[in-house]
């Protein structure tokens, strides 16, 4: 049978030739580090979990939800107004199922075929499957060490400025960890209005921010409410990451158009699932708080170790990842290769820079999904396999 344009567009998935390689080894009894897929490993607060359970044993609960419920939709408004300072209205709000599905599905929403989109380079890999999916062309713009791995608008030449639809700002950045400041967002404010741009903004990892600074929305900088929207999710601040809840927020006519599309693919959150979120949206934040410094001892435990070891990487600065230049002896190699030779020989797993679109070659990512003690191990795992010289 001959497949759809659509799917031909996507290459094999990155994670299965390092799963195989995980099985084979764990078969040898071989001891395996897997910091290769951001799965939290933190608890899901109690109070969380409960109300799910009681949600689900009321048979009311088992029938099509239709629609994001008046107290789901308060619960978002007020969420927002507490944390980070901002008013939205009822028509400003869509849930979906994890950004995953939102951001896959959004370039169906904003762009046509031929269209030009804006994306991060390096990034995370469903913002190129949206633009695919919508056969849309992606101009990347680079976040390169030099500029801290932020976005700098002012290198996006005019003539693709002007042609582009919308583009995708994602910070705290996966892969690279680069957390954005209020200086690169009225930067971006300003040249979307100057071109007439939509911006997406990814804001998963707004609660996990380190050294001090206070996590923040795209939609709290002045003027972002008339040219954006962002992706607010719940999965890594909560730990619900199986559950999926994520909320497309902003502007009016974007989220309506969304949800045009959304309506049509889905029969609405599963109501128990979306009490679950309620109640983390208007319970206690303290955990959220604890986690975050959880996950900075993990980043230290991580770039000090390795660095103690002569594998020179910088902190991250916010998200769940750390980004690493491969050892100087691999460059003439790939990202994928190294990444083989280190499960190989040490039993650390970390992801392939080049999975992360076209600059994220000669890099790889790290997810901190483990506990210090287990990081330190790992460290020193591969201090004894020789693979760093």
């Amino acid at each position: 049978m001959e497949f759809s344009r659509t799917v031909q567009r996507f290459g094999d998935e990155i994670f299965a030739a390092l799963n195989e390689k995980k099985i084979a080894l764990e078969k040898q009894g071989k001891t395996i580090y897997n910091m290769s897929v951001g799965t939290p490993d933190f608890e899901t607060p109690e109070h969380i979990k409960r109300v799910l359970i009681e949600a689900a044993k009321n048979q009311d609960s088992w029938k099509y939800a239709l629609r994001d419920s008046d107290r789901l939709v308060e619960a978002v408004i007020s969420y927002y107004q507490k944390r980070f300072g901002v008013t939205l209205r009822p028509d400003q709000i869509q849930s979906c199922n994890g950004t995953q599905e939102g951001m896959g599905h959004i370039g169906m929403v904003l762009a046509n075929e031929g269209d030009t989109v804006l994306l991060p380079t390096p990034c995370y890999p469903v913002f190129i499957t949206s633009v695919k999916m919508a056969g849309a062309e992606p101009w990347y713009y680079p976040m390169t060490a030099e500029n801290g791995f932020l976005p700098r608008v002012s290198d996006i030449p005019e003539d693709v400025a002007r042609r582009a639809k919308y583009m995708v700002v994602s910070l705290p950045s996966n892969p690279m960890g680069s957390v954005g400041t209020p200086e690169i967002y009225e930067e971006i404010i300003a040249f979307a209005k100057k071109y007439d741009i939509l911006i997406v903004h990814d804001n998963a990892y707004s609660d996990i921010i380190f050294d001090g600074v206070d996590g923040r929305s795209f939609l709290s900088y002045p003027g972002a409410m008339d040219v954006g929207v962002e992706f607010f999710s719940l999965s890594k601040s909560f730990n619900l990451t199986g559950a999926r809840i994520s909320f497309l927020v902003g502007r009016s006519d974007v989220v309506q158009a969304y949800k045009k599309l959304h309506t049509q693919i889905d029969f609405g959150m599963f109501l128990p699932v979306q009490e679950a979120a309620i109640a983390a949206l208007t319970g206690p934040l303290d955990s959220v708080k604890e986690q975050c410094r959880k996950y900075q001892e993990r980043r230290d435990a991580l770039c000090g170790g390795f660095r103690s070891i002569g594998w020179d990487m910088v902190d991250s600065h916010g998200s769940m990842f750390v980004w690493a230049p491969i050892p100087k002896q691999y460059k003439s190699r790939n990202s994928m290769d190294f990444c083989l030779d280190l499960i190989g020989k040490s039993g650390v797993i970390c992801t392939p820079g080049s999975s992360f679109g076209p600059l994220g070659e000669g890099y790889v990512r790290f997810a901190l999904v483990l506990p210090p003690d287990k990081i330190r191990e790992a460290v020193e795992s591969v201090k004894k396999s020789g693979i760093l010289g």
